[in-house]
């Protein structure tokens, strides 16, 4: 099968139990620049899902590669597509000599999702920061500690190696290169036909809260903090969240104090907060919706909270946000 001459050309690689958000966003940008009228030929831009068999993703569905792998010169990139078997070891360990040829024939290297930890084991991330989801911060640090992982950006374009942090994200990175090899009216065209009002940058940051959790030790701790994050739109109780570390609620608070120098629920409205900011700056939801949005079921409550942890309104933190177009009314 030979690959035409498109001017952007990308080879796909699905590791089991990929994420289909990230797969399907970044192939359909593809596609929409590539034609007209979303008619799907592959003349602007051209792409081969590669690999020996049938691939289930994280949601189940079975996607059947249309190649077996292809010469990596073809594409002017190699992108490995991960998801939720990042922690074995063992998985797409097979990948590794082609995508130490593709990397030593000078072909760009894509991680979409978790796709950057093969890339890592494969020895092909030495030297090269590189973004990832805030969810498995942690893990890949704990990996690959000689590696500077970043989760503050939504994709991060260094050259030779490209890696983004998954889900929405890869739409934007999709977009990025097709602006970059197809110009600025295809990548256009892609985001009027998905609907989106414009293409994010690479260092427009990612939705999360992550905390650094670097010097705290206690693993029930880091458990109970990637919890909260998880449930940020939610009122949890101390109690709820020693259960979930296996803890009683008084032997848990203090273990928590000891380690980050302040209660639970303190703590987790701290990163309520942060998240009400970030929706602040990057929604149009107005804040009335953002107070509910972080578990806060009296407006007046969560103005209060946030002006003593910030020093000013959510109204004045709102008017720095440039997606809002509407005249806002007077606080």
């Amino acid at each position: 099968m030979m690959v035409n001459q498109a001017h952007l050309r990308v080879g796909i690689l699905l590791q089991d139990r990929f994420t289909l958000n990230a797969f399907a966003g970044f192939i359909d940008c593809l596609r929409l620049a590539g034609d007209k009228g979303g008619r799907s030929r592959q003349l602007d831009c051209s792409w081969r899902i590669m690999g020996e068999g049938p691939v289930v993703a994280s949601c189940g569905m079975h996607v059947e590669p249309d190649t077996e792998l292809y010469a990596p010169e073809n594409f002017d990139y190699i992108a490995v597509c991960g998801g939720n078997s990042y922690l074995d070891a063992a998985s797409g360990r097979d990948l590794f000599p082609y995508l130490r040829s593709a990397a030593a024939s000078g072909v760009r290297l894509i991680g979409i999702c978790t796709g950057s930890f093969l890339l890592a084991r494969a020895g092909l991330m030495d030297g090269y920061r590189t973004c990832v989801h805030w969810n498995v911060y942690d893990d890949f640090h704990k990996e690959f500690p000689q590696i500077q992982a970043v989760a503050d950006r939504l994709f991060l374009d260094s050259g030779n190696r490209v890696t983004c942090a998954g889900s929405s994200g890869a739409t934007d990175l999709a977009l990025h290169l097709v602006r970059r090899h197809c110009g600025p009216e295809k990548a256009a065209q892609a985001v009027r036909h998905m609907m989106l009002q414009e293409a994010r940058s690479a260092n427009h940051p990612q939705a999360h809260f992550y905390s650094e959790l670097a010097s705290v030790r206690d693993s029930r701790v880091r458990r109970a903090v990637h919890f909260m994050e998880q449930s940020l739109n939610e009122r949890l109780s101390t109690a709820q969240v020693a259960d979930h570390v296996n803890l009683s609620p008084r032997q848990f608070e203090r273990v928590f104090h000891a380690a980050t120098g302040l209660s639970p629920l303190a703590y987790f409205r701290k990163m309520r907060l942060r998240y009400a900011q970030w929706l602040l700056l990057h929604t149009e939801a107005c804040i009335a919706e953002v107070a509910a949005d972080v578990g806060f079921a009296d407006g007046s409550h969560f103005a209060r909270s946030f002006r003593a942890l910030y020093g000013t309104s959510p109204h004045q933190i709102r008017k720095g946000n440039p997606y809002v177009k509407r005249q806002l009314p007077p606080e």
